[in-house]
This record gives C-alpha cells, sequence and structure tokens, in this order.
C-alpha cells in the first residue's frame, strides 16, 4: 500500500523525516542528508552531536501510467556521537557514553510499523555498527517502506465544480475569414 498523499519528489520524504526526529527527539541536535561526513571531519562543515544522517535509496519500482512510479525505498539512518567517553563495562562515564544507544531506539519507535504523508509501511530491516576509524560512534538503521514518485509526470490543470462559469443563452454564430476554411453543404 502506498501512502495516501502522495509525494511529488524525495525532498518531501527527507523533510517529513527531519520534522518528525525534531517534534519528538529533542537529544538529535543535528540532521542532514549522509555523504560520510564522520570520516571527514576535519574536512567537513562542524555540526554538533549527536547528529542524524540519511540516505534515502530505490531497492525496486513499480511504473504506473503516466510516468509516475511505486517506489520500495531504503532509508538509512545514520547516527553519530563523537564522545572520548569509555564504553567498557565499569567505566567512569559508562552512562553518557552509552546514551546515543538511546537515541537509537527512540528514532527505531519513532519510525518502525509506521506511515506518513509521504510514505507508507516502514519498518526497520537493520541495525548495525559502521567503523569510523576515530572516537565516534556510528551506528546504521536501515528502514524500507513505500511511496509514488510522481515527479516525472507532466503536470495539467485540473478543475473542479464551479471553477467554470457556464453562461445560458445562444451560441453565437461566427462566420470564418477566410473562405477556405468554408466547407461545401450541397452536392456542388
Amino acid at each position: 500500500m502506498v501512502a495516501e498523499n502522495y509525494i511529488q519528489d524525495f525532498t518531501e520524504l527527507y523533510k517529513e523525516l527531519c520534522e518528525k526526529v525534531t517534534a519528538n527527539i529533542e537529544e538529535i541536535a543535528w540532521q542532514d542528508l549522509w555523504h560520510n561526513q564522520v570520516n571527514f571531519l576535519q574536512d567537513e562543515h562542524p555540526f554538533p552531536t549527536p547528529a542524524l544522517f540519511y540516505a534515502i535509496r530505490i531497492i525496486d519500482v513499480d511504473d504506473l501510467s503516466e510516468k509516475a512510479q511505486d517506489c520500495n525505498v531504503q532509508v538509512d539512518m545514520y547516527h553519530y556521537f563523537e564522545t572520548f567517553a569509555d564504553t567498557y563495562v565499569g567505566s567512569y562515564n559508562q552512562e553518557s557514553a552509552l546514551a546515543f544507544l538511546q537515541n537509537c531506539k527512540k528514532v527505531y519507535q519513532l519510525f518502525h510499523s509506521t506511515n506518513g504523508e509521504s510514505y507508507s509501511g516502514m519498518r526497520r530491516i537493520a541495525f548495525t555498527p559502521v567503523d569510523t576509524g576515530d572516537a565516534g560512534n556510528l551506528y546504521r538503521q536501515s528502514f524500507v517502506c513505500q511511496l509514488r514518485d510522481l515527479s516525472a509526470m507532466d503536470e495539467f490543470n485540473t478543475f473542479t465544480p464551479g471553477d467554470v462559469d457556464v453562461i445560458k443563452g445562444t451560441v453565437p454564430i461566427v462566420e470564418p475569414n477566410d473562405e477556405s476554411y468554408k466547407l461545401p453543404t450541397s452536392g456542388t
């Protein structure tokens, strides 16, 4: 099943995901599209953590008429927390170091088995750590959902009843100015 309010492009999906996290998980300090920022921290625009990054990809599509597609989409959510705190059992600051896992759980609870304005049937399919080579913690949660992409469709003007005024009366007879457009009506 595809969401009732069909999206026009993936921008709407991204914006909806961000708005949902902003409204429900105050601990997330930064959201962005994923482009491997955490492996190039010295070159990237600085961002606060915990941060959540989104990678959106199409798994498969069903073509519909008029250039529309029903898409099965994978949304990878990268949860990054930069910390020098220790996660080992019994460490002094283990609780604060592991707080990002609670945020991962909140993201899971927020999206798993949900429908939105731009997607339907969101469910988590994977949860895995990602090596960063630095002191940060990075985990990826993968979700799949369905959406309808209408962004390639031709746009048409639509009208609803009441948009057009109908004036009752006789139809005016308009004679063409050019004789070449007249057709003979009798057998000449």
